[in-house]
């Protein structure tokens, strides 16, 4: 019987990410624990989709899975319509959306290259979908916003520029898409380009990069086009590699919100919590907040075993070398103290389908506590189109405006746009449990002076469950009669 020839090598197209094959030799012994921790040391960029309905936001995310070998074979499958991919379906999963040909929910989807990792949001372009786009771009890294080169610049694509510069997203790619429609010609691009960067640097953003592409046929997504020589910049992907990922919040401060007070026994006391930003070290000196105590970090436990440093967004247990009283919800820091202040002035997208009222029951989740406010007032409401404020009393679905809160006890935070985790928040109806609004804190604020009325309305409706009915007379002149009766020896004439 003959010996078994050695087998050529093996044609391995998952190996490459620029639709390029590449050749492994089946006799080379596979490492997994190597193989695992190249994969671990790979470092991690989130990012999202935004911009107005039809730009192609769900098909530029398939044109780079599929190209990028991000894709899975059932998914490609699924995705295939009239003997070609769709490729808006490899990320729109809902029944709605294949049916309606629109994104509706955020899609996140995972991916990987030989350089990097990558989560991405597919976010909805739709109006009345601002909060899906919200939600999907508050932990995002990077902001991908398409243009279509055939209808120009729209309304939704400046208001979703502007959340996303509002989030703190610190780089920006401006993707000009259907150039094919364009006949991929230069001064579209260009002019597109000079309409929108005044814009984007009305706004703060200082790391816009503008790409001229093609999702549909692929130029410029994961290799440079021929179809435009003109362009002299990388592609989609290649700047998605190389684009620097250092996050921010290692550069700020320490802040780690409390979540748990570990005591299995007698001799460990431990406070568990995520760190929010910054790094510490064993023999930091932190502030313990609200009672203002300073100690020393003496450990930095978790399921491994020690650490001897620690940073964002790792979840640690950290012991102190003093007794402290700590519990959830306080926050430990390090470097400049956290502002404290009951009254804060923050930028608010309202999500709620009710508009916010400002006699409402509103809770606030901020870090690792919920607490009490009120919304006193809004200062102002941001109109998208100009960015200029227009008086208002109140906030609809998908509007921004700026407002000011007062809570029942202080909050710990440092202003957003300095600092993400700590001056981050979201605003929560106290009677339906839903999720009112997201929050930015901008600054703390004098606290005005509550009337007695005020106070007392704010006591009233305190006291009262949330699924109970007051039982007053319909007749107005019955009720203050009656509540009267009931106040009195509250009500002092001077």
């Amino acid at each position: 019987m003959p010996a078994a020839s050695k087998l050529p090598p093996v044609l391995d197209e998952r190996a490459d990410f620029g639709g390029r094959a590449q050749r492994t030799d089946p006799d080379k012994n596979f490492d997994i624990e190597e193989f695992l921790a190249n994969e671990q040391a790979k470092d991690l960029l989130r990012f999202t989709t935004a911009g107005s309905v039809d730009d192609g936001k769900s098909t530029l995310i398939g044109r780079l899975l599929h190209d990028a070998k991000g894709a899975y074979e059932d998914q490609l499958k699924q995705a295939i319509r009239g003997g070609e991919i769709d490729f808006s379906l490899l990320t729109d999963g809902l029944r709605a959306e294949r049916e309606q040909g629109i994104t509706i929910d955020v899609a996140y989807r995972y991916f990987a290259t030989p350089k990097r990792k990558f989560i991405l949001a597919d976010t909805p372009g739709h109006e009345q979908y601002t909060r899906n786009m919200t939600t999907g771009a508050s932990t995002a890294d990077l902001a991908i916003i398409l243009l279509d080169a055939s209808r120009g610049i729209t309304t939704q694509s400046m208001r979703h520029a502007y959340i996303a510069s509002l989030l703190g997203i610190p780089h920006f790619i401006i993707a000009v898409n259907k150039m094919d429609l364009a006949g991929y010609d230069e001064a579209v691009f260009h002019r597109l380009r000079a309409e929108f960067a005044p814009f984007l640097a009305r706004l703060g953003v200082n790391d816009a990069y503008f790409l001229p592409l093609s999702a549909l046929k692929g130029d410029n997504v994961v290799d440079r086009s021929t179809r435009m020589p003109w362009f002299d910049g990388h592609s989609l992907l290649h700047h998605l590699e190389t684009v620097d990922t250092t996050p921010s919040s290692l550069e700020a401060p320490f802040r780690m919100a409390v979540q748990r007070v570990v005591r299995p026994d007698m001799n460990f006391r431990g406070y568990a919590g995520q760190i929010l930003s910054g790094i510490v070290r064993p023999g930091d000196t932190v502030l313990a907040q609200p009672s203002g105590r300073r100690s020393r970090v003496e450990r930095i436990v978790t399921w491994d075993g020690d650490l001897p440093a620690a940073h964002a967004p790792l979840s640690v247990t950290l012991t102190l070398a003093d007794e402290i009283d700590i519990s959830r919800g306080d926050m430990i820091s390090s470097g400049p103290e956290p502002t404290s202040s009951r009254s804060l002035e923050a930028t608010m997208v309202w999500f709620d389908s009710k508009p916010l009222d400002l006699a409402g029951d509103y809770l606030v989740k901020h870090t690792s506590q919920i607490v009490p406010v009120r919304v006193e007032a809004v200062n102002y409401r941001v109109n998208i189109n100009t960015l200029h404020a227009e008086q208002v009393t109140s906030l609809a679905m998908n509007e921004v405006g700026v407002v000011r809160i007062t809570a029942a006890r202080p909050l710990f935070f440092d202003p957003y746009r300095e600092n993400r985790g700590v001056g981050a928040f979201i605003l929560i109806d106290r009677k339906t449990d839903a999720t009112a609004a997201a929050g930015m804190i901008v600054s703390a604020v004098e606290a005005g002076l509550e009337s007695a009325t005020d106070r007392l309305v704010r006591l009233v409706r305190a006291a009262i469950p949330a699924r109970a009915r007051v039982a007053l007379p319909d007749d107005d002149e019955a009720a203050v009669k009656q509540l009267r009766e009931l106040f009195k020896g509250l009500l002092r004439h001077e």
